[in-house]
């Protein structure tokens, strides 16, 4: 089921069931406005190595990277941008299957076949063998909707894998870490000199296709030309300014109103399927994507709850589900309760939910 299947899907159980609880919202921006910061009203002039040298010290990363960091539009622009060169350079790409099917999106329409791995119920790295070809392995953390960040089992793997071939490389989409700096694994990672870190302001200033940093590896130096001919606009500019001087609070305030919707969807959840999340996932700052290993025919016929299918991430194997903690009724003014045992048998009106829609 298709991301937009899914939505007309999830408005038809709402409308038929009032007693559903809705852990499907994905807007994001929706459910957090009234956190996102207004634009700049002034027409100053921004400079990219500026902004550069700003995002480098925000991230505790060494202010000489700055020739590295190219300021892009967010990161579907810059992996736009990546995708090209990698296609020139005729290189092999790897996309994570069950993630953000914009990844394959970006990298067809760039001419590439990209193949895939799993993430969920944990990430399992290709075991092909190395070839003449430059390789990318693309992976994003924190992963979603496995919800949590890389353990250093995890990197530990990733490292290794790097370490088959010389030309192995890696793309790291960090849109979802909101903290500063960068979380340990992902430094770990860069300390490789194997990896290109894309980051933007779209989660934690909640503004999408803004403003965005491609962090280039030495492998990729000569993408610096093709970053620099496709600025941001002078308003993009200037507002990724405002938020990095004026806003730097907003990501922990994004984290903390997530943390309390979070708690909400909990509270709400019967025990057998909150016990079915991954404690690292629960515990992941910033989290909204929880994976729970039941399918989500079975949560809606039998807990009342509505979730996602992993299949709207993409091609997956696994028969789990994903909850949400972004719908109205996990909102600040939202009254909650818990709701009964599932799945199995349950005694007539033992379930009992109050959705705020």
């Amino acid at each position: 089921m298709r991301f937009d299947e899914f939505q007309e899907y999830r408005q038809r159980q709402l409308g038929a069931s009032s007693s559903l609880l809705d852990a499907a919202e994905t807007n994001v921006y929706r459910a957090l406005a009234p956190i996102r910061p207004e634009p700049p009203t002034d027409t100053s002039t921004v400079h990219r190595c500026d902004l550069a040298r700003a995002w480098l010290r925000r991230f505790e990363l060494p202010e000489e990277w700055s020739r590295h960091a190219m300021v892009c539009r967010g990161v579907r622009h810059g992996l736009g941008v990546v995708f090209h060169w990698l296609h020139a350079a005729q290189a092999r790409l790897w996309l994570p299957g069950d993630v953000y099917p914009v990844y394959f999106e970006l990298a067809r329409a760039a001419g590439l076949a990209p193949e895939s791995y799993p993430t969920l119920p944990a990430p399992a790295l290709p075991r092909s063998t190395a070839d003449h070809r430059p390789e990318y392995l693309l992976l994003a953390n924190p992963s979603r909707p496995l919800g949590r960040y890389l353990s250093d089992a995890e990197c530990a793997a990733v490292t290794s894998w790097l370490r088959v071939s010389p030309r192995r490389r890696l793309l790291i989409d960090s849109v979802y870490d909101l903290g500063a700096p960068f979380a340990a694994g992902t430094r770990r990672l860069l300390d490789t000199g194997r990896a290109v870190l894309l980051h933007s302001v779209t989660k934690g200033w909640l503004w999408p296709r803004t403003f965005g940093v491609v962090l280039l590896g030495p492998a990729e130096a000569e993408l610096a030309e093709a970053f620099r001919a496709d600025p941001p606009t002078s308003a993009q500019l200037r507002l990724a300014d405002r938020l990095l001087t004026e806003h730097g609070d907003v990501p922990r305030q994004v984290v903390d109103e997530l943390a309390a919707r979070a708690e909400r969807l909990f509270e709400r959840l019967p025990d057998e399927v909150l016990g079915a999340i991954p404690l690292a996932s629960r515990t992941c700052p910033g989290n909204y994507f929880f994976p729970v290993g039941i399918p989500a025919e079975t949560l809606r016929r039998e807990c009342g709850v509505l979730a996602m299918p992993v299949g709207v991430f993409g091609e997956s194997s696994w028969s789990g589900s994903v909850l949400t903690s972004l719908a109205d009724g996990f909102g600040p003014t939202s009254v909650s309760r818990a709701v009964s045992s599932c799945p199995g048998d349950r005694p007539s009106g033992a379930l009992s939910v109050n959705v705020v829609r």
